[in-house]
């Protein structure tokens, strides 16, 4: 099935620029990636290609952005070709500094990963501790140096009957957004996925609770990124693409150059340094089957299947290794 709108170029590149990390989470993807990293040289041509071809925004991440040691050049050197910088980041290595330099360089948006409002489950899920602590003292100091902020928050099992909390804790800490991710199962996701994960059922719950929280939150952008929730009736009439906006709207380009359609899909479809991303972007058919995905088993009869496109592409590959299978987070019962 056909999406009805396919940019020129991606709009949005996510680009990992390290795979170096402070922290050590329990459901990290890029722990394993040895990749080496492209030096500024490189990287700055690469953007420009990237700029060049219409690209509008980079989101840097990684590993940890902050841990390469000329992020503020590189992102300047991004905003000043016009385009929206901003990174994920753990907040930890942040000082009294560190918000006011992103702000003169470029970044116009940062997201901080808090997974729980209370500082011990935050602590142990990502392995250090004090880094609640750390990461609401820099959402402070980002919202301080006018830079707007948002929490990015995955929800698993230490967190999923604690959506209320984080909500009120999202509005104490004065951000702009807070994102709900569905949990992945690439990296030690996948190795920890029978700790971590909901099953199909509670995902419904979740979500029934979220989407009646987002309805009725004043002063802060809710935002869930999952497909699935096509099924409790969302349409994407409001969504420039149907399903999942990986492949169609963004990509991801790792510390290498290499190109995938998303972090969570490790499969290379070209690499910056060395191809054209606007010749990757319309003629990879890794793409183009992501865009034009078939229903199969319980998909083919859904009456929400055009809006959901069987859910989330990076699940359904890693649990069944085809990407056109239902979504292993659907509640729907078999015909």
């Amino acid at each position: 099935m056909k999406n009805n709108f396919l940019p020129s170029a991606p709009l949005t590149i996510n680009w990992a620029v390290t795979n170096k990390c402070n922290f050590k989470c329990r459901h990290c993807y890029s722990r394993s990636d040895p990749s080496d990293e492209l030096s500024f040289d490189v990287l700055s041509r690469c953007i420009q290609q990237a700029a060049d071809d219409g690209v509008l925004s980079i989101n840097f991440g990684g590993g940890e952005p902050l841990l390469r040691k000329d992020l503020l050049q590189i992102a300047k050197f991004a905003s000043e070709l016009g385009m929206r910088v901003s990174m994920n980041s753990n907040g930890f290595l942040f000082n009294d500094a560190t918000a006011a330099d992103l702000k003169s360089h470029g970044f116009t948006k940062v997201g901080i990963s808090i997974d729980s409002h209370l500082p011990d489950v935050h602590d142990d899920f990502r392995g250090v501790k004090g880094s609640h602590e750390k990461a609401v003292k820099a959402l402070q100091q980002l919202n301080e140096a006018g830079i707007q902020t948002s929490i990015s928050t995955v929800i698993c099992k230490i967190n999923h009957n604690d959506i209320e909390s984080l909500v009120e804790f999202a509005l104490k800490c004065r951000v702009n957004q807070l994102n709900f991710h569905n949990f992945k199962c690439s990296g030690l996701g996948y190795s920890n996925k029978d700790t971590l994960d909901l099953d199909s059922d509670e995902w419904k719950d979740f979500y029934r609770r979220a989407l009646e929280l987002k309805a009725k939150t004043k002063g802060l952008e809710i935002s869930l990124d999952d497909p699935i929730i096509a099924l409790l009736g969302i349409n994407s009439s409001g969504s420039m693409v149907k399903g999942s906006i990986c492949g169609k709207l963004s990509l991801n380009i790792k510390t290498n150059g290499e190109i995938t359609p998303c972090g969570f899909i490790p499969v290379t479809v070209g690499n910056i340094t060395t191809d054209n991303l606007k010749e990757v972007w319309k003629d990879s058919p890794v793409l183009e089957k992501m865009r034009n995905k078939k229903p199969t088993g319980k998909c083919a009869d859904c009456g929400s299947y055009e809006d959901c496109l069987g859910g989330c592409t990076a699940r359904a590959l890693a649990l069944t290794g085809d990407m056109n299978n239902p979504d292993p987070h659907c509640w729907k019962s078999e015909s």
